[in-house]
C-alpha cells in the first residue's frame, strides 16, 4: 500500500481508486483453538456465506490454527491466523506475527512494541470498553468487566483500534435481560445505529493528534454448545458475520498464499485503507474516499497531508445519506452516490453513509494537518 502521507496526481489517484481491490473481511474471531465454539472450517464456511473473502482469526494467546495448517484458502475464503494478546488489563489484536506474543510482566506499551518488533501490526481490541451492568429486580449485576486498552494516549501505544467490537459493545449496552433478548431476536435492528457514540468521540479526539486506523471486529465466539457435530448458539457466526465487516482496499487480490496475503492485508490495515461496512444493509464493494489537494496532490483514505484547498471525493456503489464530519462534527450532508466537497480548513475528515436511517458505511479519515 502507498505510504500514508504520499500524494499523487489527480489522474493517478483516480486510476488507483479504480484498480484497488475490495477485500471484505471478518475480523476478531475465536475458534475451538481458544474459547470459541466453532471450528476453523465452520468459521470459513460462515464467512463465505456472508460474502467475506477473508477471516482474520484471533484466538487468545494462540497461533495453533496456523501450526496445524489452517492458514490458506478454504472454499474461496482466505483464513489468516493472528492472535489476541490477552493480559488481564486490555487485549491486543496482533496481525502478521509468526509466534505468540508473551505478555506476562509487560505493560500495554511494551506489548504493542513487541508486536511491531515481530513484524506485525497491532490493533487495540474493544479499546473503549467501560464494562456493563445488567439490572434485574433488586440487583445490578456486572456482566462485562471493563477491559479497554490502557495505552491509547501514547503515540506508540497501538497501531490502530477496533472502533466497533460488535458483540462486546452489544453486551456492554444491555441493561436489562429484555434488551439482551431483543438484540438476539433482531440483531440487524440493534446495530442499525452504528458503533457507540462515545467510541466515535474518543476516536475523533485521538485522530486529531495522530493517525489511528480503525477496523470493525466481531469479537465472535459463537457462545453456546456443540451438539451432534454442530454449533448451537444464539450468536452464531452465520448470524453475525453479515452484520459488520472490515472492507479493506488492497493493491491486489488475495491469492490463497498466506505469506503473500498477509503482506497485502497488513499494508491495508496499517495505512487505514478500510471501511467499516454493514453488508446486511447493502453491498459495499466500490466505496471510495479520497481528497485532491490544490496543486495536484491527492490523499487516500487513511492518509495525511498539509492542509489547504482541496476537494473531498466520495464514490459509493449506490445512493445513501452521506454525512461528512470534520474533527467529529458534521459539516455536510447529501443523499447521493457521489460527492465532491470543497474543503479548506485543516482537520480530520471522515464519512458516514446510512440507508433508511441504518448505518451502512463508516470510513477511515483523510487527515489534513
Amino acid at each position: 500500500m502507498q505510504a500514508p502521507g504520499a500524494r499523487v496526481s489527480h489522474h493517478a489517484r483516480v486510476e488507483q481508486e479504480r484498480t484497488l481491490v475490495d477485500v471484505p473481511c471478518v475480523v476478531h474471531v475465536h475458534s475451538t483453538y481458544s474459547d470459541g465454539t466453532a471450528t476453523v472450517p465452520e468459521i470459513a464456511e460462515a464467512a463465505g456465506a456472508a460474502g467475506a473473502e477473508a477471516v482474520l482469526l484471533t484466538d487468545h494467546d494462540s497461533l495453533a490454527a496456523r501450526r496445524e495448517g489452517w492458514e490458506g484458502r478454504h472454499d474461496g475464503v482466505s483464513v489468516l491466523v493472528g492472535t489476541e494478546v490477552s493480559p488481564k488489563q486490555g487485549h491486543y489484536l496482533a496481525f502478521g506475527v509468526s509466534s505468540e506474543i508473551a505478555h506476562a510482566g509487560r505493560s500495554a506499551l511494551e506489548i504493542a512494541a513487541a508486536v511491531r518488533a515481530a513484524g506485525g501490526v497491532g490493533f487495540a481490541a474493544h479499546p473503549f470498553s467501560r464494562g456493563g451492568r445488567m439490572l434485574v429486580p433488586g440487583l445490578a449485576r456486572r456482566i462485562v468487566l471493563p477491559h479497554g486498552w490502557p495505552a491509547l494516549d501514547d503515540p506508540l501505544g497501538c497501531d490502530g483500534v477496533e472502533l466497533w467490537s460488535l458483540t462486546t459493545d452489544a453486551a456492554e449496552g444491555w441493561t436489562t435481560p429484555r434488551e439482551a433478548l431483543d438484540w438476539i431476536r433482531d440483531p440487524e435492528a440493534a446495530v442499525a445505529g452504528g458503533p457507540p457514540a462515545h467510541h466515535l468521540s474518543r476516536w475523533d479526539t485521538l485522530s486529531a493528534g495522530r493517525r489511528v486506523p480503525a477496523i470493525g471486529g466481531l469479537d465472535g465466539h459463537a457462545p453456546g454448545i456443540r451438539l451432534r457435530g454442530r454449533v448451537r448458539s444464539p450468536l452464531s457466526h452465520r448470524r453475525t458475520f453479515g452484520l459488520l465487516q472490515t472492507q479493506l482496499l488492497c493493491e491486489r487480490s488475495l491469492s490463497g498464499d498466506p505469506q503473500a496475503d498477509w503482506r497485502t492485508v497488513l499494508a491495508a490495515l496499517a495505512s487505514g485503507a478500510a471501511w467499516l461496512a454493514c453488508p446486511s444493509v447493502a453491498p459495499a464493494r466500490g466505496a471510495r474516499l479520497w481528497a485532491e489537494v490544490a496543486g495536484g496532490g491527492s490523499v487516500p483514505m487513511g492518509g495525511e497531508a498539509p492542509a489547504g484547498r482541496a476537494v473531498l471525493r466520495v464514490r459509493l456503489p449506490r445512493a445513501a445519506d452521506i454525512r461528512v464530519l470534520r474533527d467529529g462534527a458534521p459539516i455536510h450532508e447529501v443523499d447521493s452516490a457521489a460527492l465532491n466537497l470543497d474543503i479548506e480548513a485543516r482537520g480530520v475528515y471522515r464519512v458516514e453513509a446510512r440507508i433508511d436511517g441504518r448505518m451502512w458505511l463508516l470510513s477511515n479519515p483523510v487527515h489534513l494537518r
